[in-house]
């Protein structure tokens, strides 16, 4: 394999002139041939044993051509630009020169390669003062939880529905006098006062009796997630089946022994203090380094590539997606659902996307800028920290380079991270 590198007009593009052997091109074509074979039905021939040069006769003499080149370009390519020190940042546009038996295999690839970064001011970066106290009303909040979860349920059979009931109910909804589709429910369980019916349906559930039968009236909103419904006004039959009620334990050392460790009230709120205060310092911790990494891409130069870019976004779509499918949803399903396209959704994506490519470049630029590197005992220790994880030996991990060269990036990451904040300055927060 031959390469010819030369900058393009654009700004971090190159292209690459890549000359194959035409020895490599026609074992490439030998070996699409072989694989699919077994497909061909020619006339004089049993299916699948026709020789090459018949198929190639009956077909035509590219037949095999755009198979090879798929199977034979990407390795290639990638080697291209392993050996020029090319780090590509966007597909290749493929220009083919020559394609022809016998002849050496020529393309052309035009590619987007890593930004170069100024940075700006790094140390000695001022940020504002971040800090999180734990109040009385925070664990107050967090009992409240507690006793909510523990509560039990009483069926209320003497007086009419109230602000946070609990009821089962039929109903079943028309728009313009017609029923619509997913409108009808039976023995559906509802809370009265947690909104999440359409606003006003459950203000006048209350009142209602056991067996009582009701229309309501509600107009569903101007931003409804089925766009057929949006405005409208509709009704809803409904009938009371049952009413219950939450009881409340009572705070006291018999609740904390109930629902915890503890043999005092005073015991779980210190507790739940402690676990407040831990997730305040790691909320501080983390907002800390938020801030002095904008202020870092906030004052550093970069031009990011369109195709960097359009690759970030559409990761960003595919951990979307994997989102979506644990809640059994489908991309198409949720497009519908907001009325957008998938483009729509990248270009929503995309100052996200510049951010997180800005933040990635500057830590890489400093990692340079300081040298910062990770020991060898350090990617041990994570190594043993991921292997415990998943259930494996360490020795099964060991010998993966790529394992070790995504633990080795973790771990500088965190290195240049906490540099920055070690050396920040903090200022007192603006009034």
């Amino acid at each position: 394999m031959e390469c010819k590198v030369e900058k393009t007009k654009n700004a971090n593009e190159v292209e690459l002139e890549i000359k194959i052997e035409a020895e490599k091109f026609e074992n490439a074509i030998r070996k699409v041939y072989f694989q699919s074979a077994k497909y061909f039905n020619i006339p004089g021939f049993r299916k699948g044993k026709a020789p090459q040069h018949i198929v190639e006769k009956y077909y035509g003499k590219e037949i095999f051509y755009e198979d090879a080149f798929n199977d034979l370009v990407p390795a290639e390519y990638e080697k291209a630009l392993n050996e020029n020190k090319i780090e590509a940042v966007s597909r290749p546009h493929i220009d083919v020169v020559t394609m022809e038996k016998g002849q050496d295999l020529v393309f052309k690839a035009i590619v987007q390669t890593k930004p170069e970064v100024k940075l700006g001011k790094y140390k000695g970066i001022e940020i504002e003062k971040i800090e999180y106290n734990v109040k009385d009303e925070d664990i107050n909040h967090e009992l409240g939880h507690m006793q909510d979860q523990n509560a039990r349920l009483v069926t209320i059979e003497d007086r009419p529905v109230e602000d946070g009931d609990i009821v089962k109910i039929d109903f079943e909804g028309f728009v313009d006098g017609k029923a619509f589709e997913g409108g009808k429910a039976q023995n559906h369980e509802l809370t009265i006062g947690s909104h999440s019916f359409i606003e006003g349906f459950e203000d006048q559930i209350i009142g209602m009796k056991i067996d009582d039968e009701k229309e309501i009236k509600v107009t569903f909103p101007k931003e409804y997630f089925m766009k057929d419904l949006e405005g409208k006004p509709a009704t809803f039959k409904v009938k009371l089946h049952e009413i219950k009620k939450k009881e409340l334990p009572e705070l006291d050392d018999e609740f904390a022994k109930d629902v915890s460790e503890f043999d005092t009230l005073k015991e779980l709120k210190q507790s739940i203090k402690e676990k407040l205060e831990k997730q305040n310092a790691d909320r501080e911790k983390y907002e800390k380094q938020e801030a002095v990494i904008k202020a870092v891409t906030d004052t550093m130069k970069v031009d990011i590539p369109t195709g960097m870019i359009e690759l970030e976004t559409e990761n960003m779509l595919k951990d979307m997606e994997q989102r979506l499918s644990y809640q059994g949803l489908k991309m198409d399903q949720y497009l519908k659902m907001i009325d957008k396209t998938e483009d729509d959704l990248k270009k929503d994506y995309e100052p996200q996307a510049i951010e997180a490519i800005k933040s990635r470049l500057a830590l890489e630029a400093i990692i340079k800028a300081e040298k910062i590197e990770a020991t060898d005992e350090e990617v041990k220790e994570k190594l043993e920290e991921m292997a415990k994880n998943y259930g494996k030996k360490p020795e099964e991990l060991q010998n993966n380079e790529n394992i070790k060269s995504y633990l080795k990036n973790g771990i500088v990451s965190e290195k240049a991270i906490e540099f920055l904040v070690e050396n920040s300055k903090v200022k007192a927060k603006a009034k």
